[in-house]
């Protein structure tokens, strides 16, 4: 109620911000958040990095909270319809619903949970994953797509909130409540190397329209 002015981080948030908050929307102004060019390892670093946490196999990576809304549950149940070596990384700290997600994946062995990663490991996450599943119901920005992206990394997303607006046309777009939309896509990002190709390009191209400058 005393600012001048609001900055949101993508339209999806500005809604919120004039809905909700009562904020008029000439009064509000949409800044994206930016992402950095991803780092580059050797063939051999990333190998050892691998084998230390005992992901050899492909793996799709989530990155986030382990919370209810990043949807985590339906992406444990869309992997049971993949190729069985495939695995799923989740890279990222406690939330709020946890101990219910712990408990369901805690005998499923193809489900690594690395908790909290350093900078440099979750960039070789983004390097050596074979896509990113970030199928969340609901993000204010969602910034796990655009450093994939830059990565090079295929990205299977949600539909909604302000994941639509971050991935444009650069990505699988799923309804997140629909289990067997997420496999799909997942499938087709893993084992369609055309596509690949062209998600990985279009990703890179997007990438580069959002820079912290």
């Amino acid at each position: 109620a005393r600012s001048d002015h609001v900055i949101a981080v993508s339209a999806h948030t500005a809604g919120h911000v004039e809905t909700l908050l009562g904020v008029e929307r000439s009064h509000i102004t949409v800044v994206h958040h930016g992402v950095d060019p991803a780092p580059e390892f050797s063939p051999a670093d990333l190998a050892a990095f691998r084998q230390r946490h005992g992901i050899e196999q492909p793996f799709l990576l989530h990155v986030g909270a382990i919370q209810a809304r990043k949807n985590i549950g339906r992406l444990v149940d869309a992997l049971a319809s993949l190729d069985p070596q495939v695995l799923l990384v989740l890279a990222g700290s406690d939330g709020y619903g946890a101990a219910g997600i712990h408990e369901r994946i805690r005998c499923n062995p193809r489900v690594r949970v690395l908790g909290y990663v350093s900078p440099a490991a979750l960039a070789k996450l983004y390097r050596t994953a074979a896509a990113l599943a970030f199928s969340s119901l609901d993000e204010g920005f969602g910034l796990p797509v655009l450093e994939a992206m830059a990565a090079g990394l295929p990205v299977v997303t949600s539909n909604r909130s302000a994941l639509a607006e971050v991935a444009g046309d650069a990505a699988l777009l799923v309804d997140p409540t629909d289990t067997a939309a997420i496999a799909d896509a997942l499938r087709r990002a893993v084992e369609d190397s055309a596509l690949r190709d062209e998600l990985i390009r279009k990703g890179r191209a997007r990438a580069t329209q959002f820079r912290w400058s």
